[in-house]
């Protein structure tokens, strides 16, 4: 499959549209997210109920226990979105000030996709000590936290230990959502190929927060670490590679190294891709950072996720000439998008509705086979492997899923039924949806400024 330049040009273009409206329609908008009442407020009087002097009696029953929270206000349905600004996609250590559009925007993909009432809050502490601490300070008014676009290795030793010291759901989406998706979609990508997990070589390049816990997530789906290599900036990584704990302070980089290539092969990714089964990239976008001649190396029917943004590491086209029978990317305008929208609302969704005291990787699992399941059920093939964010009713099936392995586990605090369950999460997120619509028609939310009116005027 070849293409000429002018379409190269064209896609790029189209690549670079989203950036020439977004400063026009964020300052329309001054941002993109507000607080309404959900309560009813028939009259000035009703303020007796939600405020001074009738709030002083659910304040009394919480007293008495603090899990009533999630019964008598929100806590139930609010998720913080927090993020030092250190590591935001695409752009770097930015500072907290900058990420907040970021953040404001993964508020938004929870509401609409999960129904899940989320806040963000960009924090100045840098030390991972002083981070975790603020995060403890606001676990009372929380259901769950979700960390974003923290550095490495900083962000893995926050995860973990927030996980140990706090007593609801922790995430970061840069770990355990990546995972989640790139899982479901080899599910389904093997499935076609006629391969099994614990067979196949997979070679993972970039090891970042995506592909450390990447690892970690096919592992606990049955890839075999034998039959996987993960390749860094300096190679393939081994027990062979003492820089990886001496330089870089990293032990989750090192158990990797450890854990996997056991015949301590050398090189970089052009050796590592020889004879192998699937590559994820989650490294620095292309085109060019994969090459077709290393692509041609790899095993019949190779599966290729090549993740960047805004350019994939190869052009889907180029890797499918070089021999690739599957490829993914991170990009919506071509197939196989391996998107982390389609994890983090569903499985939140999911905790939340059991009040779940944590969220463990075998959620990350599970809700990884559902998602694979729906779009089996719909019908998979070499140019859909995934459900797509405009296939909705993944997220319930996906909440579903979460929140059955949250009870398996014994980390819920409530156990509806599957049914329950289900119904829950699809009226929470119907009305979510149906609300913004409502908002929208009735020019409450207005329309921004036509996308040709402001591309005219653009400027860099």
């Amino acid at each position: 499959m070849t293409i000429n330049d002018e379409k190269v040009k064209e896609l790029i273009e189209k690549a670079n549209k989203p950036a020439k409206l977004s400063p026009t329609y964020h300052k329309f908008y001054g941002g993109k997210l507000q607080t309404m009442p959900k309560c009813a407020v028939r009259g000035i009087h009703d303020f007796d109920i939600w405020y001074t002097p009738g709030v002083a009696e659910p304040c009394k029953l919480i007293n008495k226990d603090p899990d009533k929270s999630f019964e008598y206000t929100n806590r139930w349905n609010f998720v913080a979105v927090v993020s030092d600004g250190s590591r935001v996609l695409g752009l770097g250590n930015i500072g907290p000030e900058a990420g907040l559009p970021v953040m404001e925007g993964k508020a938004i993909l929870f509401k609409y996709l999960g129904g899940v009432d989320a806040f963000p809050l960009v924090v100045k502490p840098k030390d991972p000590d002083e981070m975790l601490r603020f995060l403890e300070c606001i676990e009372p008014t929380f259901g769950g936290i979700n960390l974003e676009d923290i550095e490495k290795p900083k962000c893995f030793y926050i995860l973990e230990e927030a996980r140990k010291r706090l007593n609801i759901p922790v995430w970061h989406d840069d770990q355990q959502g990546t995972a989640t998706v790139i899982l479901a979609g080899l599910i389904n990508a093997l499935k076609i190929v006629g391969k099994k997990m614990d067979e196949v070589k997979i070679v993972l390049l970039g090891v970042g927060a995506a592909n450390t816990k990447a690892a970690e997530v096919l592992m606990l789906a049955g890839a075999k670490p034998e039959n996987m290599l993960l390749v860094d900036s300096k190679g393939i990584l081994s027990a062979n590679r003492r820089d990886i704990i001496e330089r870089e302070k990293n032990p989750w980089k090192w158990k990797l190294a450890k854990m996997t290539n056991p015949d301590l092969i050398e090189g970089g990714v052009d050796k590592a891709l020889e004879g192998a089964d699937v590559l994820i990239a989650a490294s620095k976008p292309g085109p060019d950072t994969v090459k077709k001649e290393w692509i041609s190396k790899m095993a019949d029917d190779a599966i290729v996720f090549v993740t960047a943004n805004p350019i994939p590491e190869i052009w889907p086209w180029d890797a499918k000439d070089a021999g690739a029978r599957i490829v993914a990317t991170g990009r919506a305008d071509f197939p196989n998008q391996i998107n982390n929208s389609l994890g983090f609302p569903g499985i939140f969704r999911g905790v939340l509705d059991v009040r779940a005291k944590t969220v463990t990787d075998e959620m990350c699992v599970a809700a990884a086979k559902a998602l694979a399941e729906y779009a089996e059920e719909k019908g998979i093939h070499e140019e859909y492997i995934i459900p797509t964010m405009d296939d909705w009713e993944a997220y319930p099936r996906e909440a579903v899923a979460a929140a059955l392995q949250s009870i398996k586990q014994g980390v819920a605090r409530i156990k509806p039924s599957k049914q329950e369950l289900w119904e829950r999460a699809v009226s929470i997120i119907s009305d979510a949806r149906r609300s913004l619509q409502l908002l929208m028609e009735n020019n409450i939310i207005k329309n921004p400024p036509p996308e040709e009116e402001v591309l005219s005027t653009y400027k860099p």
